[in-house]
Parts: C-alpha cells; sequence; structure tokens
C-alpha cells in the first residue's frame, strides 16, 4: 500500500506548517522541566466509514484517568530518540500497532499539562496500512475503536462538559465514548485546522459524570480552557 498521505490531509497538513502552542493551549509551555511525554494521533480511512481516528479508553479499574478515552502514548523512555518514536512505541505497547504501518507526518507543538507536569508531543501520522488491533493490557486499556471524522464533526455529538470544580472544554460523543480533557482539546483543534468541523451549538454545555471526574484539568478557573485537560 502506498504511503503518500490522502488529499483531504492536505489542508491540516499545510495548516500545521505554521502551527504553535498557542493555536491549542492558553498555557505557555515552560522552556525547561516538565515529564516529556507524546501521544499519537493515528489518522487512517476505513471503507464505508471514510476518515477516522484511533482513540483507547482506559481501563475502569486504573487509580489515574479510570475509564478515559485517549490517544495511545505516555512518557518518554531514555532509549527513544525523539517523541515518534515514544508515542510510536506506546501505542504498541498499549493496543498492539505495527509501526511498520504507519507514516508519521508532523510533531506538533509541545503541550504543557500543569495538573500533571506532563510537556507532551502530539505526533500527527498516517495509518497507511491498517490492521487489527486490541488492547495488549487489560487491566490499562479495556477498548480501542477508531472514531470516525464524520461523527466527531456531527453538531449533534459535540458539546462542553464542566468538570466539578468549574472547568469547562470541548468535548465529543462517538461510539460511545465520551471524549474531553486533553484528547478532546487535540481533536477540537486539528478539525478546525483540517477544515473539517462544522457549526455546532457552542452553548451546549453538560456536567462530566461523576465517574469521568478526574481531577480537574485547571482547577480553580470557571473559564473554558480548550487544551488545560489531563494527560489522557
Amino acid at each position: 500500500m502506498t504511503r503518500q498521505p490522502p488529499q483531504w490531509l492536505d489542508p491540516l497538513l499545510t495548516r500545521l506548517g505554521t502551527a504553535r502552542a498557542e493555536d491549542f493551549t492558553r498555557l505557555a509551555t515552560p522552556e525547561s522541566g516538565g515529564r516529556e511525554s507524546a501521544v499519537l494521533v493515528l489518522l487512517g480511512e476505513e471503507p464505508g466509514n471514510g476518515p477516522d481516528v484511533l482513540v483507547l479508553q482506559r481501563a475502569a479499574t486504573l487509580r489515574n484517568h479510570a475509564g478515559q478515552p485517549a490517544f495511545p502514548g505516555g512518557a518518554a523512555d531514555p532509549e527513544d530518540a525523539d517523541a515518534s518514536a515514544t508515542a510510536l512505541r506506546e501505542a504498541n505497547e498499549e493496543v498492539g500497532l505495527d509501526p511498520t504501518s504507519v507514516t508519521v507526518l508532523a510533531e506538533l507543538p509541545k503541550l504543557w499539562i500543569p495538573v500533571s507536569d506532563f510537556v507532551v508531543t502530539p505526533v500527527l501520522a498516517w495509518w497507511h496500512a491498517p490492521h487489527p488491533v486490541h488492547p495488549r493490557e487489560p487491566a490499562e486499556v479495556a477498548h480501542v475503536a477508531r472514531l470516525p471524522i464524520a461523527e466527531l464533526v456531527d453538531p449533534e455529538n459535540r458539546m462542553r462538559v464542566r468538570h466539578p470544580s468549574g472547568w469547562i472544554g470541548p468535548a465529543f460523543s462517538a461510539r460511545g465514548m465520551l471524549v474531553w480533557g486533553f484528547t478532546a482539546g487535540v481533536l477540537a483543534t486539528l478539525l478546525e485546522m483540517g477544515g473539517w468541523a462544522r457549526p455546532w451549538p457552542r452553548g451546549r454545555v453538560v456536567e462530566l459524570p461523576p465517574t469521568a471526574a478526574t481531577p480537574a484539568p485547571s482547577a480553580g478557573t470557571d473559564e473554558v480552557d480548550e487544551m488545560a485537560g489531563p494527560l489522557t
């Protein structure tokens, strides 16, 4: 199969050429410190469903971010050559993703998550040779899904969620998942940059279910913070 990304990705790749951290978050990334991490934003295409993005759901028994949808990813290891290597290694460990099936397209700006002090590099990639994936460690990952872009941009599936702390941020409802926090913030920005977003009722705010209410992404604020979510 060809490694050339499809034309529908061209607008996003062009826009990412000038992307800054400020396009994703109000929080300035520290010049030093923070734990280096990376997540894999893996875009693919499935016959009949169109473009999609790979998302996993954390196990409900985890101490941190239990049950929360997320991009594959995690903290860097000393042997990782760069952020792309971290993202691909983590995706392999979490869901069995074959790194050779992926074409890395771009490393996005580093984003700081103060609640955990992670400095996260989202790695955008094209899944040129999709294959079945599944949770490799059920105690950590409960479910893996390919969420169609068409469902994510459907106005009926978009909302904002309010954390018990008062924090408000973007969210998506798709395939039985409520995607919020850091993951939803990255997705919301990329959908806009790619020209795929559709108008949706931004006044629609729902309370975050208690089972999903991990520590506040940006404690102590009641302002909309599009990208101050936890590393999920």
